[in-house]
């Protein structure tokens, strides 16, 4: 599934939207309001009556992906919170079995989940209906129990007598320890068709397995009989692990410099099932009070979850405070093989660490595995009971998976996995699973009924109101100083992200007044600059060229309002600029950490500032190096064979990703084009009319590249995929920020006369609408979102430039990269066609 598939429907609404929503399609001047409000009236009928949504899943790997777990939101497919209704969804006329989950625990349903088989190279197109009744081909193949005593008593640390009964929660009572007698098997469990877990709910708080011969679930039945009698083999399998004093497989605790705690000074546990079903089971085990070190208090709030097919369990644990150093681990055995996959990757893909060897209590060989996000790995540790992965939370959260494969596991089209080489086999590939979900073509009734008015100035117009409005709600004022921006999970920078979004906002204000737009800007950059016009968080010395770009927006306030302090911060952006470092051409690094290298994102993060500000603060403006910027682009760059860029460029020669004798990464990246057809289009409008020459160069480079995008506008949509020049093979996708930058470019080209509208009008038109039919989301409390972003793409330090890379890289959900283009592509849009008449 995406990764920003599940929303909050109850996100925090901002004063500036909460403003706004009454006007959210006014002031178009063809009735709009009474436009949207019919086509939602129509969406709603449309979606009672049936037809939900059209989904396309297809296999990036290179290996069939078997019981893929396929999870949709409500708020994705357009449905209100509360939907209730069951939904059905048809692999042609096989209906599969689905189930609505909660996957966020809070709860309520929030989406539906199920599974499918998805071979190498098939696509699968589904269609997804509301139904009157559910599948009746359903298997129950997950569960998730907590069961204790009750009709006994206390007597000091035992509970005696009573028998067990099964409950959605539990608050575990004080006189509970280990040994108690009251908690069936001492704690919750979660199992899938392949393996079974528990998590001792006491002091240990270890994390045990259950390894199964049968498909069918089994917690139900196990200690009902003796408390103890699952360290027995049974006909179902047994107890498998010895967690003595460590974590377990996948228990999380804290490092405190030399060993691991576990999670066990707590003053009160409470465990919720948030769902049981037959392809998702889950629980919540809340520690309220931890102290993981003297002196710290924190709580601690863990969902574990299983889907049907997997072996894998999904942690999300989040504390209540900040705590670095927050662990997973695995039991250390005797004699067992340690397994560790690649380190030198991209910080988001997954990689594992594991041991493998007869670990097991009935001497059998059992793999244990963590997988992680290379990026949450702080370090790799081990004490004496446990190795561990040192995990950096990111807004208090760490989230991981861990895995158990056992020899006697039942025969099943996923096993068993009897040897270390096979385990081995199986982390990797789990790890690209984690990677590289099915990729997703979503298609919604919701979304249709209004992406397919026809498309004119004000409809465009409205689109970019609709998503500035929509991101004023969920996040755009986060972007401030001592924010916390929600894509990438961290503080909120002065980036070039937080000057593009804010630049579509004062584009957007230009043609669509709104207090709000403009108090949006003031806000957000106007946290940033202090009265000394000193810029918060910046550091001149990094020498990192993204920063440069949030300046354009300081200039265009500059000359509006001539604040000094505004003035003075885009002195401080000029000076880096002058001290920058440079290849021998005189062309910028991108970053100092990334030396000789110069990449197509670069020349858009730092060239239109250089323009706009000799514009705006010299008498003389100098040309020359804008030009010289350009010319080394264009004349190392791009490939002469097919007139398209390649990513970047390492003059040295020495990268990973370069090529030894040209020194050019290997792969066409869409969006690197897109920063470079957008810096072409922008810079323009800085450079003087007497400087002829220059500009007939620049312009010469918009009619080169406006043929060669063209060329690779992917026929069917009007969209272009992520590497450029290859569409529809195995993992590519088309990809919105790269397509919402190009239509800005034929757009903006188009209303400033660089390119003839009858050559490519239509290509801009064709272009804006492959944006409304193909990644445009409409959701019911009318927000809409835009879809298929890669959410970053770089080179070094782990990132190898190849086309795998290019692929593992997440895709998400209303990333400014693509928010900000969208708007002002729309805006460009508005003014084009209004040019029309």
């Amino acid at each position: 599934m995406k990764l920003s598939a599940k929303r909050n429907y109850n996100s925090r609404l901002t004063a500036l939207a909460l403003a706004g929503s009454a006007a959210l399609l006014t002031g178009c001047g063809d009735g709009s309001e009474q436009v949207a409000a019919k086509n939602s009236d129509a969406v709603t009928e449309r979606a009672v009556s049936g037809a939900l949504a059209r989904l396309e899943l297809s296999n990036p790997s290179d290996f069939p992906r078997l019981d893929e777990a396929v999870y949709l939101s409500y708020y994705e497919l357009g449905l209100q919170p509360e939907f209730s209704a069951p939904i059905a969804v048809w692999n042609h006329e096989e209906q599969l079995p689905v189930q609505a989950i909660d996957k966020d625990a809070d709860g309520s349903k929030d989406g539906i989940l199920f599974t499918v088989d998805v071979a190498v190279d098939e696509v699968l197109v589904l269609r997804i209906e509301q139904t009157d009744a559910a599948a009746t081909n359903a298997i129950k193949r997950t569960q998730a129990e907590i069961s204790h005593k009750v009709g006994g008593e206390w007597v000091e640390r035992e509970y005696q007598g009573g028998s067990f009964r099964n409950v959605s929660t539990l608050d575990v009572p004080a006189e509970h320890t280990d040994h108690s007698y009251f908690i069936r098997y001492e704690g919750p469990g979660v199992e899938s068709d392949l393996v079974g877990y528990r998590v001792y709910l006491d002091w240990r708080n270890g994390f045990d397995i259950f390894g199964k011969k049968v498909r069918e679930p089994v917690l139900q039945g196990v200690g009902q009989d003796g408390f103890d009698s699952y360290h027995e083999a049974a006909d179902w399998g047994m107890d498998i692990l010895k967690v003595g004093s460590s974590l377990g497989v996948g228990g999380y605790g804290y490092w405190d410099g030399e060993q691991t705690r576990r999670v066990s000074d707590v003053k009160d546990w409470q465990v919720d099932i948030s769902d049981n079903g037959d392809l998702y089971s889950a629980f919540k085990i809340q520690y309220r009070g931890w102290q993981p070190v003297e002196g710290r208090q924190t709580d601690l709030t863990a969902v574990l979850s299983m889907h049907a097919g997997s072996r894998l369990v999904e942690v999300n644990a989040k504390t209540s405070e900040e705590l670095d150093n927050l662990v997973a681990g695995i039991v250390d055995h005797a004699g067992t093989d340690l397994i560790v996959g690649d380190m030198d990757i991209t910080g988001h893909a997954y990689t594992y660490i594991g041991t493998y060897g007869a670990q097991s209590l009935d001497g059998a060989n059992l793999g244990l595995g963590l997988l992680v996000k290379r990026k949450a790995i702080r370090e790799l540790a081990s004490d004496d009971h446990n190795r561990v992965a040192i995990l950096k939370p990111a807004d208090r959260e760490i989230q991981y998976y861990f895995v158990a494969a056992w020899a006697n596991e039942g025969e099943s089209r996923h096993g068993p996995i009897t040897d270390k080489a096979g385990f081995e086999a199986f982390l990797k590939r789990e790890a690209e699973k984690l990677t590289m979900p099915l990729r997703q073509r979503l298609s919604t009734a919701a979304s249709r009924a209004q992406t397919e008015r026809p498309l004119t100035a004000d409809v465009a117009l409205d689109w970019s109101r609709r998503l500035a409005d929509s991101e004023l709600q969920r996040k755009t004022l986060d972007y401030a100083f001592g924010g916390f921006d929600q894509i990438r999970k961290r503080p909120s920078y002065f980036e070039y992200t937080t000057g593009m979004v804010m630049q579509a906002y004062d584009e957007l204000n230009l043609v669509a007044p709104d207090a709000r737009y403009a108090e949006a800007v003031e806000a957000v950059m106007g946290s940033f600059v202090n009265d000394d016009g000193s810029i918060n968080g910046y550091v001149q010395e990094k020498y990192n060229i993204d920063s440069v770009r949030a300046g354009t927006m300081l200039l265009r306030m500059y000359e509006r309002n001539e604040k000094q302090n505004y003035r003075i911060a885009a002195d401080h952006l000029y000076a880096q600029l002058e001290q920058h470092p440079r290849t021998s051409a005189g062309a910028f690094w991108h970053k100092k950490i990334y030396p000789n290298q110069v990449w197509l994102d670069g020349v858009y993060m730092g060239i239109p500032f250089l323009a706009h500000y000799e514009q705006l603060m010299h008498e003389d403006p100098k040309v020359d190096e804008l030009l010289a910027e350009f010319k080394l682009v264009n004349e190392i760059l791009k490939d002469p064979d097919t007139g398209l860029f390649y990513h970047a460029w390492d003059e040295r020669r020495q990268q990973v990703w370069a090529d030894r004798e040209t020194g050019l990464s290997g792969y066409h990246w869409a969006r690197g084009m897109g920063w470079l057809a957008m810096a072409l289009v922008d810079v323009l409008d800085f450079i003087p009319q007497e400087n002829i020459e220059e500009r007939e160069y620049l312009q010469k480079m918009i009619t080169d590249i406006a043929a060669v995008i063209e060329k690779y506008q992917d026929p069917d949509t009007g969209t272009w995929w992520q590497v450029i020049d290859m569409p529809g093979e195995r993992a590519n996708y088309r990809e919105s920020t790269a397509s919402t930058m190009f239509t800005y470019f034929f757009a903006k080209a188009l209303n400033q006369g660089y390119l003839p509208r009858e050559r490519y009008l239509e290509t801009a038109k064709k272009a804006y609408q492959g944006l409304l039919d193909e990644f445009v989301q409409v959701h019911a409390d009318g927000t809409i979102s835009i879809t298929d972003m890669c959410q970053v793409a770089g080179l070094g330090f782990g990132r190898d430039g190849s086309y795998e890379y290019y692929m593992s890289e997440p895709i998400y959900d209303d990333d400014p990269k693509g928010t900000a283009p969208f708007i002002t592509s729309g805006v460009e849009m508005y003014k084009l066609l209004k040019s029309q008449g």
